[in-house]
């Protein structure tokens, strides 16, 4: 994992929530769905669950607000700030930490009835040794028969689409219009890709543009699978979107 992967979501972490039309509105309901897969697959609150990327918080305070135990890490000491300030305001309780989901087995300590990585996270792990690491140590914090939860882009799609970008999406707020999009640059090989994401905010009647780019692995499901299954974890399967209501396909898998 690069230091551009740092870099990208430090640069984001005041501006991610305007990615949403209505953030602590998709809190709500990302929580609602990962709280009702996690009640079918036995973990149901007040579980232990270690959000080991959790950016400003978009799944972790939506499942602490549904009565979990929540303990949040991410790679970034801004995202992080930026949850704690957010689980403030929304006067929900969870605890916090600085993390490299590579090395959780002992920069976090304890264990979990739930890890979870979501947002196409592990995606930022370019090589098969980042993955093998990441699964390793996120195995390492599960109580036996604990939980992994992860969700992925769904790169077989997106290879075979090439997209090179987004259309726009214009958005007015109470706080004035913004407008969204991406460009995508495909690596020669195929095996990765670079998201720039442009934000346009209007304030006051004056434009301001911000960018903020993120490299990411065509990461396969078998590929994922492999890593969990050498990590020792068992039972893989996948959920769909239409299956859960998440916005990427998730895999869950236990620890024996």
């Amino acid at each position: 994992m690069s230091d551009s992967v740092l870099d990208f979501y430090e640069g984001l972490a005041e501006e991610y929530h305007l990615l949403f039309a209505d953030w602590e509105q998709s809190v709500d309901r990302q929580g609602a769905v990962l709280d009702a897969l996690l009640r079918r697959s036995g973990a149901p609150p007040p579980r232990r669950v270690l959000d080991c990327a959790c950016g400003i918080g978009t799944q972790a305070l939506g499942l602490a607000s549904r009565g979990y135990s929540v303990h949040a890490t991410d790679l970034s000491p801004s995202a992080v700030a930026r949850a704690e300030r957010e689980a403030r305001a929304m006067h929900v309780s969870i605890t916090t930490g600085v993390a490299d989901m590579r090395m959780l087995d002992w920069q976090v300590p304890g264990t979990f009835h739930v890890v979870m990585s979501c947002d196409n996270a592990m995606a930022h792990l370019l090589e098969d040794s980042d993955l093998d690491d990441a699964a390793t140590a996120m195995a390492s914090r599960l109580v036996p028969g604990g939980l992994l939860v992860a969700s992925l882009r769904d790169h077989s799609a997106l290879l075979e689409k090439r997209p090179r970008f987004t259309a726009e999406r214009v958005l007015d707020t109470p706080l004035g219009r913004r407008v969204l999009f991406q460009v995508w640059d495909w690596a020669v090989d195929e095996r990765q890709y670079t998201v720039r994401q442009f934000i346009l905010r209007q304030e006051s009647g004056i434009w301001h543009t911000t960018e903020h780019t993120g490299v990411y692995r065509l990461l396969q499901p078998v590929e994922l699978e492999q890593a969990l299954t050498r990590a020792g974890l068992v039972d893989p399967r996948w959920y769909t979107p239409e299956e859960t209501g998440f916005n990427q396909p998730l895999i869950t898998a236990r620890k024996p």
